[in-house]
C-alpha cells in the first residue's frame, strides 16, 4: 500500500473509532504524542457532535448526521477510557476528570433531539474548555516542539467543527450574534495557524504537499460558510456540512504526520 494510501485509510479509520495516530506504546500506556492528539480530539468531538445535533435539528442530512453523531458520542467515550492509561500527575488527572464531569452533563442533551438549542451551546463550550485544558496539560508535559505542533494541527480539527457549528447555531436563530462572531473569529483562527503550520521547520515535504491539500478545502469551506442569505437554507447547510467533513479528514492525516515525527 503506497504512503499515501495507508495515511489515507488511517485517518478514514480513525474518524469512526477515534483512535487516530500511532498505537499505544508500552502495553496499554499511551505516548505523549499520542496523548496530545487523542485529547485534541475530543476538542473536535465536542464540536462535531453538537454540528450534527443541529443538523438533525434542522432536518439535514438527517441519515449522515446521525451516523456522525453517534460516531462523535461513540469516540469520545473510547478516548476517555484511553486516556487514563497515561495521566502523568495530579494536574493531568484532576483535569480530564473535570472534563468526564463535564461529558457527562453534555452527551445526554446531545442524545435529545428536544434539548434547549442554548443548553447545547453552553455545555459544549464547557466541553470544549475543559479538553483544551487537558491538551495543553498534555502539551506540557512532553515540553516539545513536535508536541506542540500536534496540539496547533489538531486544533484546526476543532476549528473545522466549530465553524460548521457556528454557522448553523445562526442559522436556527439561536445566540446568532455570539455564533457570527465566533464563525469570524474562528475563520481568522483557522487561516493564521495554517500559515503557522506551513512555515513550521519540522513540516516536512510531505506534510506540506497535505497542507496544500488543505488549503484547497479550506477554499471551498469558506466559500460555503460565507453563503449568509443564502435563499435555499438547507442546501447551504448541507454545503457546511459536507465541507466541514472534508477539510476534517485532511487535517486528520496531517495531524498523523506530526505525530509521528
Amino acid at each position: 500500500m503506497q504512503r499515501r494510501e495507508f495515511l489515507i485509510f488511517a485517518a478514514a479509520s480513525s474518524l469512526l473509532s477515534g483512535t487516530a495516530g500511532a498505537a499505544p506504546v508500552a502495553g496499554t500506556s499511551l505516548s505523549l504524542p499520542v496523548a496530545i492528539n487523542k485529547s485534541g480530539r475530543l476538542r473536535m468531538l465536542s464540536q462535531r457532535g453538537a454540528k450534527a445535533w443541529l443538523l438533525l435539528v434542522l432536518g439535514v442530512l438527517p441519515d449522515r448526521s446521525k451516523s456522525i453523531l453517534a460516531q462523535s458520542l461513540a469516540s469520545f467515550e473510547q478516548i476517555l477510557g484511553e486516556l487514563k492509561t497515561l495521566q502523568p500527575g495530579d494536574d493531568i488527572r484532576g483535569l480530564a476528570q473535570a472534563l468526564e464531569q463535564d461529558w457527562r452533563v453534555y452527551r445526554p442533551l446531545l442524545a435529545d433531539l428536544r434539548a434547549d438549542p442554548k443548553a447545547v451551546w453552553s455545555h459544549c463550550e464547557s466541553v470544549l474548555a475543559a479538553a483544551q485544558k487537558l491538551t495543553a496539560a498534555y502539551e506540557k508535559a512532553a515540553g516539545t516542539s513536535g508536541g506542540q505542533l500536534v496540539n496547533l494541527s489538531g486544533r484546526q480539527r476543532m476549528l473545522s467543527q466549530r465553524m460548521a457549528k457556528a454557522y448553523l447555531f445562526r442559522q436556527m436563530g439561536v445566540n446568532a450574534t455570539e455564533a457570527g462572531s465566533m464563525l469570524d473569529t474562528a475563520m481568522k483562527e483557522f487561516a493564521k495557524a495554517h500559515e503557522e503550520l506551513k512555515a513550521a521547520s519540522q513540516s516536512t515535504a510531505q506534510i506540506k504537499s497535505e497542507l496544500a491539500l488543505v488549503e484547497q478545502q479550506w477554499f471551498f469551506f469558506q466559500n460555503a460558510l460565507q453563503l449568509r442569505a443564502a435563499t435555499d437554507r438547507v442546501k447551504a447547510a448541507s454545503d457546511v456540512a459536507t465541507t466541514s467533513e472534508r477539510i476534517l479528514e485532511q487535517m486528520d492525516l496531517v495531524v498523523a504526520l506530526y505525530e509521528r515525527l
